[in-house]
Order: structure tokens, then C-alpha cells, then sequence
């Protein structure tokens, strides 16, 4: 069993980072070899609109033709049981590393016709951990939108690999001293208590997916 975890965060032990952490732990306490990656480190872009992943008789049908540093890791999901992936939100959305990497991840076996929705060969487990500023009411409230692209992401990742799963890790602690940045809207004190009281329940919550993850019969 091989899990591979994806950080879409730039920061490396803060947030989201940790909360990945802890799911690739969850999936090890299943027995599972893991891998942690932090997409910050690569060099890489997205989808490049060369459909060469699509071109009937192409050395590439199938898999992304783009060749830079993500290549080996898409390779390496290939033959991975299960796929985690983290990253906070930057103006409602993914940050753009974590949305080049899903666009690398998921186009090139994405099928154009109305029988296949997959050309991925088997069924893997996946897992998406999103990290945010906005409350759970918030979020659910879908003010800013951000509940329908964990959705549209939940369904691609569905179609694409057949399993999928998703946690939010909300109200987050955002900086290491808020004395030191601008931002009179959060209360540091009630943001610290969050933090010490909340964020260890995401932790486990975290660690339970991987362990899911981990557990779960391929297909």
C-alpha cells in the first residue's frame, strides 16, 4: 500500500502542512508506505492546452506530454493506492500550485465521449484537506462560492479515480504573531484558542482520513 500526500501550501509546517502530515501518519498506522510532497519546492505549470494526453495513436494518449519537475510524481500515481491532497484558500479558491497540479492531475484521463468518464486503469482512493481563514458557517453558508468548488473538485476526483473524500480545517490560526500584520478584523486571543482547542480535533480528524484511506479495499 502506497500513499502519497500533496502539499499545495508554500508554508511547509504550518496549517495545512500539518493536517497532511497527519493523514499520511493515519494511512502508516494502516500498514501503508507514504511519501509527502511539497508542490512548492517543483517546478512546473499547468495544463498547457496541447491535448497531446488526447491525440488518437500519440505517444502521450493517456498522460500528461507537459515534461518538467511534476512528471515523476504524476508518474508515481500510476501505481499509488491513495492520493491526499492540502491546500489553504487563497481568494476563495486553491492556491494556484494546488490548481496546476489538479489540472496535470486530472485532464489526461479525462474521456470526450458519453460512455467513459475515466481511462485510468483502476479505482484508487483519494482525499482533498482544505485549510481556511472563513468559519464553518461561512463556508457552509457558500457566500463565497468555495462549497462548490470543494464539490466540483470532489465530483472530478470521483469520476476520475472512484473514490473520494474531503475535510475543512476552518477559522484557522494564520499567523505566528499577529502583532506583527495588519489584520484589526481577527481577535488574536479567540484565534489562539481555536488553535489550542480546535485544531488538534482537526488533526485527528485528519489522521482518521488517512487511516481511511489506508484501510479501504482499492477496487
Amino acid at each position: 500500500m502506497k500513499v502519497l500526500g500533496f502539499n499545495g501550501s508554500p508554508r511547509k509546517n504550518w496549517n495545512t502542512a500539518t493536517l497532511l502530515r497527519k493523514a499520511l501518519e493515519g494511512a502508516a498506522s494502516q500498514g501503508a508506505e507514504t511519501e509527502f510532497v511539497h508542490l512548492n519546492d517543483l517546478r512546473y505549470r499547468g495544463c498547457q492546452s496541447c491535448f497531446g494526453c488526447k491525440t488518437i495513436g500519440g505517444k502521450s494518449y493517456g498522460s500528461c506530454a507537459t515534461r518538467d519537475d511534476l512528471t515523476p510524481f504524476l508518474e508515481r500515481v500510476k501505481t499509488a493506492d491513495a492520493i491526499v491532497m492540502g491546500s489553504p484558500v487563497y481568494l476563495g479558491a486553491v492556491t494556484g500550485g494546488m490548481r496546476s497540479f489538479l489540472e496535470r492531475l486530472i485532464f489526461p484521463y479525462l474521456v470526450y465521449d458519453a460512455k467513459s468518464t475515466t481511462i485510468f486503469p483502476r479505482k484508487i482512493k483519494t482525499g482533498f484537506i482544505y485549510t481556511m481563514n472563513m468559519t464553518e458557517d461561512t463556508l457552509k453558508g457558500g457566500r463565497f462560492g468555495f462549497d462548490h468548488q470543494i464539490a466540483a473538485t470532489d465530483q472530478f476526483l470521483k469520476r476520475i479515480f472512484g473514490v473520494s473524500e474531503w475535510m475543512a480545517s476552518t477559522d484557522t490560526y494564520q499567523f505566528e504573531d499577529y502583532s506583527r500584520i495588519y489584520a484589526p478584523r481577527f481577535d488574536p486571543t479567540t484565534k489562539a484558542r481555536r488553535r489550542q482547542e480546535v485544531f488538534p480535533l482537526d488533526c485527528q480528524k485528519a489522521f482518521e482520513m488517512g487511516a481511511r484511506l489506508a484501510g479501504l479495499d482499492s477496487g
